[in-house]
């Protein structure tokens, strides 16, 4: 079974992630790294949209993920196209991509896939902002894993 989520644009792996350094009574100091307060809420926007789109419980084993990236299209676009031709949207705004999938794969594990570990496929795309609104769309598709013969064996 597939599953499309359409999910809020992913934030930076810069707010998702922050580290501090604590010194333990007595001990020394040290850093930690935490999850923070806006990549906590930008977790519980994934689990609403993941629910929306009847996922209830995380798929289990293998998942090829499909990941596309729609930065906000900016106001003055039309501009852009007329001076820069089909490469209008390099300059725009958008979080990278590989920040995006560590991001969307920390936010989808435990609500639409058990763990990162069994992304077998990822694949991902940062698409022309059309209008739509900064958006992220992700289809998750189970691998089935397949048995071995067992007259071969």
């Amino acid at each position: 079974m597939t599953v499309i989520l359409k999910l809020p644009y992913a934030i930076s792996a810069n707010r998702y992630w922050a580290s501090r350094v604590v010194t333990p009574k007595g001990g020394r100091p040290m850093s930690i790294t935490y999850v923070t307060n806006e990549a906590k809420q930008y977790k519980a926007e994934v689990l609403v949209a993941a629910r929306a789109a009847g996922i209830t419980e995380p798929i289990k084993g293998r998942v090829k993920l499909e990941i596309w990236l729609y930065p906000s299209r900016p106001q003055d676009w039309e501009r852009r196209v007329r001076k820069l031709g089909p490469n209008w949207d390099d300059g725009v705004m958008s979080i990278d991509l590989d920040n995006a999938n560590k991001v969307l794969l920390d936010s989808l594990k435990e609500v639409a896939f058990d763990d990162d570990k069994w992304v077998r496929t990822l694949i991902s795309q940062r698409m022309e902002p059309d209008g739509g609104g900064a958006r992220v769309v992700v289809r998750i598709t189970p691998i089935a894993t397949p048995q071995p013969q067992e007259n071969l064996l």
